[in-house]
């Protein structure tokens, strides 16, 4: 089978019409592109539609999750089961007859996804019974597969440098 792919300059030769300044065309600039194209936006909230039936809907589902971690201070729920990625989850729904979009990060409404790779001793200092199964299902797992930045970090150090004072 034959792919034929363009390649040339010409496919994105309008991409940046109607952009101002050059230094972001030439080079990794985001600073240069915002200060040349943003403008900030100074009035008011007046060209805001309300709220649909269907958001104020989902909106009171959300705070009635809400307001038992207020009272309790804690999370209604984690997943014990699963080191998080963008796409561990299935998508997950308030109520899915009510949603246009499809954008919760787990699988159920104030569902936590636990990050491994952003510190599992930080994760273990604010335990909870279901933080402590998890720890438990992934701690037989996720060294065999990934290093803890701490061994990480100690490993690039030389011997002479894990002996200083």
């Amino acid at each position: 089978m034959k792919v034929d792919i363009d390649t040339s300059d010409k496919l994105y030769a309008d991409a940046w019409l109607g952009f101002k300044g050059t230094d972001w065309k030439n080079e990794i600039n985001v600073r240069d592109f915002i200060q040349h194209n943003y403008t900030p936006y100074e009035g008011d909230e007046s060209f805001l539609a309300e709220a649909t039936p269907a958001t104020t809907e989902l909106w009171e589902k959300v705070m009635e999750g809400i307001r038992i971690e207020n009272a309790t201070h804690a999370p209604l729920d984690f997943d014990t089961n699963i080191a998080t990625t963008i796409t561990a989850h299935d998508e997950g729904y308030i109520d899915q007859p009510l949603e246009k979009i499809v954008g919760l990060q787990t699988d159920a409404p104030l569902k936590r996804a636990l990050h491994p790779f952003g510190g599992i001793n930080m994760i273990e200092v604010h335990s909870t019974r279901m933080v402590v199964k998890w720890i438990a299902n992934l701690n037989t797992s996720l060294p065999i597969c990934v290093k803890p930045i701490t061994r990480g970090v100690f490993d690039v150090y030389s011997p002479d440098m894990l002996r200083w004072p």
